[in-house]
């Protein structure tokens, strides 16, 4: 099984920058899609972005389009998401997730198999 670890978060200022780090170990990463959720304080976990095993197709919820970037590189078993323009409604902890899928990437929580222990970003006004 795979083991991941996030890293990166932090506490930024309205309009700037973070760039999250999601490290797999174990075994090879490559056979999985992934993806970032997210949970706020008193929220559901929300889908915020997710990529296909080759980094070929890539998804993102509305309110993460056009300011976050999602990208792989299998051969250091590391997906990053780059987060520009944060507001503080971005404000959560945020988790990287490998989900079992050949094809194209998924935005259900449940399908995804392996988590990371998150990493807090704050987003202040």
């Amino acid at each position: 099984q795979v083991q991941l670890v996030e890293a990166g978060g932090g506490s930024v200022q309205a309009g700037g920058s973070l760039r999250l780090s999601c490290a797999a170990s174990g075994r090879p990463f490559s056979p999985y899609a992934m993806g970032w959720f997210r949970r706020a304080p008193g929220k559901e976990r929300e889908f915020v972005a997710a990529i296909s095993v080759l980094g070929v197709s890539t998804d993102y919820a509305d309110s993460a389009k056009g300011r976050f970037t999602i990208s792989r590189d299998n051969a250091k078993n590391t997906v990053t998401l780059q987060m520009n323009s944060l507001k503080p409604e971005d404000t959560a902890v945020y988790h990287c997730a490998a989900e079992s899928r050949a094809r194209g990437t998924g935005r259900y929580a449940g399908s995804y198999h392996t988590w990371g222990q998150g990493t807090q970003v704050t987003v202040s006004s």
